[in-house]
């Protein structure tokens, strides 16, 4: 079984964006690994064991923002396909003088 947590919390002031990086935190300590921003995934043995993380979690969400737990199987993590879009080429080097043959 697989936990994604994804979140929208606010970073609008001091106290907002510490309570996002305590979250933050807390999902790293309890096992959670970055997938992208603002989602997070942690394997788990059965579900009942994906459901004791998922409460853990849920009772330290912030008070301001918006946090959601998807529980999906091994097979259906595994089909999770994964699009990158090309990475940016370096610029050119513009000359640094104008030459005149």
């Amino acid at each position: 079984m697989w936990v994604i947590a994804m979140f929208d919390l606010p970073t609008d002031t001091p106290k907002a964006r510490k309570a996002y990086a305590r979250f933050r935190k807390d999902l790293l300590e309890d096992g959670f690994t970055m997938m992208q921003y603002s989602v997070y995934s942690r394997h788990c043995a059965s579900i009942e064991n994906a459901e004791v993380h998922v409460k853990r979690m849920g009772a330290v969400v912030p008070a301001q923002g918006e946090v959601r737990f998807l529980t999906i199987t091994d097979n259906q993590f595994g089909r999770i396909k994964v699009y990158v879009g090309k990475k940016r080429q370096p610029t050119t080097q513009s000359p640094s003088q104008l030459q005149l043959f």
